[in-house]
This record gives C-alpha cells, sequence and structure tokens, in this order.
C-alpha cells in the first residue's frame, strides 16, 4: 500500500510537470483545450510503453538464450571432469602398481640408496668442517645437493655418484695424512686480506708465517688466531713451515682448531691483573714500592759491607764506613776508661743502627699489608657477585664471573706480593745483623784491649 501511494504521488506530480511545461508552450483557452491535450499525452505516453515492453521482450530472448548457451557449457565441464577424475584414478593405480613393481625390481638396491643418501648428508656436514675444505672446496656443497635430490624426489643415484662419493671419503682419508702447501687469502691482524702461502698439517692445523690459523665453513675463509699461543709452539710452526723435508717437531692440535679457538677467549696475565681492579692496582704499587726498596737497601748493604770488609784488613780508621766511624771512637778518647769507651762505642754502634736497617721496617709492614689488601679485594669482589645475583638472578653465570674473578685475582695478587716481601725481608734483615754484629765484635775487641792497657 506504501509502495502504491508513493507511485502515484511520483506519477501525479509527473504530470503536473508535464501540464506545466505544455501550458508554458502552449495556454489553453478552455476546458476542452485541456482535455484535449490530456489525450494527446496519454496516447504518446502508451506508445513509449508498447515500444519499452518490445525492446524488453527482445531482450528476453537474448538473455534466454545466454542463459542456455551457459547450461551447455556447464554440462560440458561436469563431463569433463567426470573424464578427468576417472582419469586420475586410473593413473593413479597405475603409478602405485609402477611403484610396487619398482620396488620388487629394485630389491636390496633400496638399502643401498638410503645408505648412500645418509653417508652423503653425514659427509657434507663433516667436510663442511674439515681444515682439508680450506685447500679443496666444493666438496660438501656437492654432497648436500645429491643427498637432498635423492631424498625429496625419489631420485636414483647413478653409478658416477656413488663412485663420486666413495672418492671424495676416500680423498678426505687420504688428505688427513698429508703435509700439504698452498696459496689463498688470510685475513690478517687489522681485517685485510693478503694472499700467502698456507701450510695444512692434515686436518689438524692450518699455519701461515708462523702463526696458526683458523677456518671458517661458512665464508670460506681463513683468518689468523687474534691471540697466538706461547712461543714455544709458535716456533714449532714457523720451523715447520720453513723445512723442506725430513722431521719436525710441531706442536699439532688434535681437536682441529677446538683448542686453538678457546685460546681467544682465555684471558691473558695482564688481562687477569686488570681483573683486579682498583685493590689490584693498589697491591702491585706497594708491591712495587717494596721492591724497589729492597733493590735499593740490598745495594746499599752489599755495598757497605764491601767497605767493612776492607776496613778488617785496614788498622787505619776510614769515614767512608760504619766500622770506621766505630773505630775512630777510640782515637778521640785514648785516655779514659774501658767503661767509658765501652759507652761511647755502644753510642757509635746505635748512631750507625738507623743507616743499617732502614727501611727494613718498611718492607716488613707491606709483606703484612698485603695478603689484607688482598682480603679486602677478595670482599669486594664477592659483594659485587652478590649484588649481580639478587638484580640478574642465577640464570646467566657470567654476569657472576666478574666479581669472582676480581675476589680471587685480589686474593692472588696478595699473596704474589706478600710472599717474595717476606722473603726480601728475611735476607736484608740477616744482612743488617750481621753487619751490626761485626760493629759490636769490633767494638767488643777495642773495649778489651783497652782494659788490658789499664790493668
Amino acid at each position: 500500500m506504501n509502495f502504491l501511494k508513493k507511485f502515484t504521488k511520483q506519477a501525479i506530480f509527473a504530470t503536473t510537470i508535464a501540464l506545466s511545461a505544455t501550458a508554458q508552450a502552449e495556454e489553453p483557452l478552455d476546458l476542452d483545450s485541456l482535455l484535449k491535450t490530456l489525450e494527446q499525452g496519454q496516447v504518446a505516453q502508451t506508445a513509449q510503453n508498447k515500444q519499452r515492453e518490445a525492446e524488453f521482450r527482445a531482450k528476453q530472448d537474448q538473455q534466454v538464450q545466454m542463459l542456455n548457451a551457459l547450461t551447455t557449457k556447464r554440462n560440458n565441464e561436469l563431463a569433463r571432469s567426470e573424464r578427468l577424475e576417472t582419469t586420475f584414478e586410473e593413473n593413479e593405480i597405475k603409478l602405485a602398481n609402477l611403484g610396487d613393481t619398482l620396488s620388487k625390481r629394485m630389491g636390496t638396491l633400496k638399502e643401498l640408496f638410503g645408505v648412500l643418501q645418509q653417508v652423503a648428508g653425514d659427509s657434507s656436514s663433516k667436510f663442511a668442517t674439515s681444515l682439508v675444505s680450506a685447500e679443496i672446496k666444493g666438496r660438501d656443497d656437492y654432497m648436500s645437493e645429491l643427498a637432498k635430490k635423492m631424498g625429496s624426489s625419489s631420485r636414483l643415484a647413478s653409478i658416477e655418484d656413488i663412485e663420486q662419493v666413495w672418492f671424495e671419503m676416500q680423498r678426505e682419508m687420504t688428505e688427513q695424512g698429508k703435509v700439504t702447501r698452498f696459496n689463498t687469502e688470510v685475513i690478517v691482524d687489522g681485517g685485510s686480506k693478503v694472499n700467502k702461502e698456507v701450510l695444512r698439517v692434515g686436518a689438524f692445523n692450518l699455519i701461515a708465517d708462523g702463526k696458526y690459523l683458523t677456518y671458517n665453513n661458512d665464508t670460506e675463509t681463513l683468518a689468523e688466531l687474534t691471540r697466538q699461543p706461547s712461543s714455544r709452539f709458535t716456533a714449532t710452526a714457523a720451523d715447520l713451515q720453513n723445512s723442506k723435508s725430513g722431521f719436525t717437531d710441531f706442536a699439532l692440535d688434535p681437536t682441529g682448531g677446538s683448542i686453538l679457538g678457546l685460546l681467544v677467549q682465555a684471558p691473558s696475565t695482564e688481562e687477569q691483573v686488570h681483573q683486579g681492579g682498583a685493590v689490584g692496582y693498589v697491591i702491585l704499587g706497594v708491591g712495587l714500592l717494596a721492591l724497589l726498596i729492597a733493590i735499593e737497601r740490598f745495594i746499599s748493604l752489599m755495598l757497605m759491607g764491601a767497605k767493612i770488609n776492607r776496613q778488617l784488613k785496614d788498622s787505619v780508621a776510614r769515614e767512608d764506613n760504619p766500622l770506621g766511624r766505630v773505630m775512630k771512637v777510640k782515637d778521640q778518647y785514648p785516655d779514659v776508661a774501658y767503661d767509658t769507651l765501652e759507652l761511647k762505642l755502644s753510642e757509635a754502634i746505635l748512631r750507625e743502627m738507623p743507616k743499617i736497617t732502614r727501611n727494613l721496617t718498611l718492607i716488613k709492614i707491606i709483606s703484612v699489608v698485603a695478603p689484607l689488601l688482598g682480603l679486602l679485594g677478595t670482599v669486594t669482589g664477592m659483594i659485587n657477585t652478590f649484588q649481580a645475583i639478587t638484580l640478574f638472578g642465577t640464570g646467566d653465570p657470567k654476569l657472576m664471573a666478574g666479581g669472582i674473578s676480581q675476589a680471587l685475582v685480589t686474593t692472588v695478587l696478595g699473596l704474589v706480593v706478600a710472599i717474595p716481601t717476606v722473603f726480601l725481608y728475611t735476607l736484608l734483615n740477616t744482612r743488617s745483623r750481621n753487619l751490626l754484629l761485626i760493629l759490636q765484635e769490633q767494638s767488643a775487641g777495642i773495649i778489651a784491649e783497652r782494659s788490658e792497657k789499664g790493668a
């Protein structure tokens, strides 16, 4: 009902517009002329409607024809699909039958190809990490491609493939027992590449210019180790590279470079000392001070002892040595009693004692303080360790390694400083006491001589 009302209103509105336009073009004079005009408009509209109906019926026939054509095409495609599905099922049956026939005909060869695929895959990973690949490249790629082809597409290996796998395995075993030379680019310290003669010792080590090399199988590059082993090992590498025949001692890494690779991570002695931190530096400074004092005292006492020995052989007192200055007292007081002379000689020996025992007490103090400083560093390092545990937990041991290293290094440094310092103090103290003993002995002789004269 609503639709009919809307449609009626629109029709009346359109008719009104048409009448208005006609009235403007030709104004009717009376009602008859208006009625005639309406009849003419109704006739024109009826003709237009008939024309539209004819066009719609013509297009309806075309739509029916198109629908029939598409229906026919769909039926043809359905029939084609049924034929293809039937062909697919027949091909699956044929493929299954052919697969069974192939398996029966292959027999034990199937196991052979399976083993060949496994060996090719294993050999690929071994060749990639072998030092022989630094000289002979591309073997791991061939093995990997062969294993992939045999696994993905069930490709049967040819006799040439089998022989190539056997040849590469045999060549790997043969090359492990050879010492060969070849030229290639080597990454040296600083990152630059230099063409060098490389000596390969089986599958164990690579050396160039007396330095050990490492092989990166991902980039297929050779590089010098950032930290070389001690000189006694690098010397053997240089001797081997310079030798032309015969037997030469060589430090061999049986792990193929793994041990040498760990040298890069192992800290050197200097780095271990730096791990001690501020406390470690203080301990080293105190130890250096003790060493300098000990050297000065050793030289002074040695020169002083030499002068005293010369004075013992000479009856004339000299001023350049403690014994001569003590003997001068006898000449300065020739007429005093022997007990008074004894006091004068004791006074002279007391004046010489500070020169002989100078700074020995400081060395003794350092020998006692050094372990205490090491203990201080130990406590500080453990505090840092517990702080790291509090913040980050115990999941990563590297976070605690710094504090533990400081604790242990400072303890070691304290003992390293204290133990030699104790020996130095004992040696110097004994040396100074021997000199004082000579002075006291000569003083006692002088007193005895004066006492005999007084008697």
